[in-house]
């Protein structure tokens, strides 16, 4: 073991996943892959995000109404909805490195064609299509999943997504920059919000060309080499999906993923438009003032996964999932206020609290994710990440469509809906290690081998191929949390007959 693992430049467990996280570090695989990821998934962010700071513009060129408005913001999030179940797949199958950048190249054209835009049908369809790639998200959990072990999951998980939708805030600065200086190169201003749009274009296509050429999709080499080595079993589509979507935790957890992440979706489509709206703002002042939601993941969603994983240490899973709860219900509670205010100063004091909330849970539901299921790993996060594209959608469609109510108004009923659709988190349960409100179950089935080899069939077992499995159940009992120690714990003998 001493061997194999002296070839990594970090420590590493029994998986050969890195058991500590060097964030100023480019060593290969584990940093390396951690630095692609949220690179690309920022590009990703700030090429589907790059109309709403412009839209001002882009509104009075396209002659677009509130509900032409509304409907491009939901479909920029709803073609992402089966993209992401479908990354999810594909990741379990080929690997995250293939199939996150063929889908950010796939999805390029839009952003370059967004700048021969001359309709709102036009407008809407590019929308729908470059928002697409933020399917890479789910690429990007999986494969931070697969490089980093249960003690620094959460930490690792938090800081590539909360980089990566940091492109919602950046964009809101990028593009009114880049618009105006085109503007003072001598463009007019409905050529100049177009010619804007090939910078993120550009940005995507290069992340996606570095995955390719410096990415790695496991700790011991690419999905194709170790299948063909005999390393990495080649799964079956039909078995892994059908382990996906029959584990009801999956479930729960994208329905309240909707209601962190989706409302983040929603705020990054709407924030600009209402500040300067309401309070009567310059183009760039509103622009800033709406960076400073997306922005604030640089700390929020980073800072959910650390707290993920301090809670687990002292209280196990069960700790993961009541700071889930708590921090996306206080989500709730500040969208509300955030609704009912009506200074500038206390809307954007209360638009930060909101933010630091709503982005940590996102980062507190991607500790939990890892866990639900080794075998379909990428089916779950997919569900997961799906699941807040459709809470994008929903929050859009009820409260965001056409006048029907005002959007100060939608944003307090958006974070009621936040509060209800958060509570289904009590129900989350896992045998080895409880729920928020039973302790884990006193049957000697009810160990970590039990529950991941349950995903695995006799014949399946005989050939081996659920050792990858049976390494992950060894290494997650850390989820005991301080009873890890006095758990009881499977005899090794019975490992292999397991």
């Amino acid at each position: 073991m001493e061997t194999e693992s002296s070839k990594f430049a970090l420590a590493v467990d029994s998986e050969h996943k890195a058991t500590e996280f060097r964030l100023f570090s480019i060593a290969k695989p584990h940093m390396r892959a951690f630095h692609l990821a949220w690179v690309s998934f920022f590009a990703c962010f700030v090429s589907t995000f790059a109309a709403p700071p412009l839209l001002p513009i882009i509104r009075d060129n396209l002659n677009l109404t509130a509900t032409d408005i509304g409907n491009a913001g939901i479909a920029s999030v709803s073609g992402a909805v089966f993209a992401r179940i479908a990354m999810g797949t594909a990741c379990d199958l080929f690997g995250p490195r293939l199939a996150s950048a063929s889908l950010i190249l796939l999805t390029a054209p839009a952003v370059f064609f967004t700048a021969l835009a001359n309709s709102p049908t036009s407008f809407l369809l590019l929308r729908f299509f470059t928002g697409f790639s933020i399917a890479t998200f789910v690429s990007t959990q999986f494969w931070m999943s697969s490089m980093f072990s249960t003690q620094v999951v959460g930490g690792a998980n938090g800081l590539a997504g909360g980089w990566g939708n940091l492109g919602g805030g950046a964009t809101q600065l990028i593009m009114p920059v880049l618009f105006a200086l085109i503007l003072s190169i001598g463009a007019v201003k409905f050529t100049a919000w177009r010619l804007a749009f090939y910078i993120p274009g550009l940005f995507q296509v290069s992340s996606a060309f570095a995955i390719f050429l410096f990415g790695q999709d496991m700790p011991d080499g690419n999905f194709k080499r170790l299948q063909k080595s005999g390393d990495k079993p080649k799964d079956k589509f039909a078995t892994v999906f059908y382990h996906g979507i029959t584990n009801y935790r999956g479930w729960i957890l994208a329905l309240t993923y909707g209601y962190c992440f989706g409302v983040e979706l929603t705020i990054d489509n709407i924030i600009a438009e209402y500040f300067y709206d309401r309070f009567d703002l310059k183009l760039h002042t509103a622009g800033i003032i709406a960076a400073c939601f997306g922005l604030a993941n640089v700390v929020s969603r980073p800072g959910g996964g650390l707290i993920s994983d301090a809670m687990s240490k002292r209280f196990g899973m069960r700790g993961r999932l009541w700071a889930l709860w708590i921090f996306q219900t206080m989500g709730g509670v500040f969208c509300v206020i955030l609704g009912r205010v009506g200074s500038l100063g206390a809307s954007i004091a209360v638009m930060m609290a909101f933010s630091f909330f709503s982005q940590a849970a996102c980062g507190l539901t991607f500790g939990v994710v890892p866990f639900v299921s080794r075998r379909s790993l990428g089916v779950i996060s997919g569900m997961t990440g799906g699941g807040g594209n459709v809470g994008a959608v929903l929050t859009q469609l009820i409260f965001f469509k056409g006048s029907r109510y005002s959007k100060e108004t939608g944003i307090t009923l958006m974070g009621i809906m936040i509060i209800c659709c958060t509570l289904p988190i009590t129900l989350i349960y896992f045998p080895q290690w409880g729920g928020m409100f039973c302790g884990p179950s006193t049957k000697e089935t009810a160990t970590e081998e039990d529950y991941y080899m349950s995903e695995w069939n006799s014949k399946e077992k005989e050939k081996n191929f659920h050792d990858a499995s049976l390494k992950f159940a060894d290494n997650s009992r850390s989820e005991r949390g301080k009873r890890v120690n006095s758990a009881p714990t499977p005899d090794d003998t019975l490992h292999g007959q397991i």
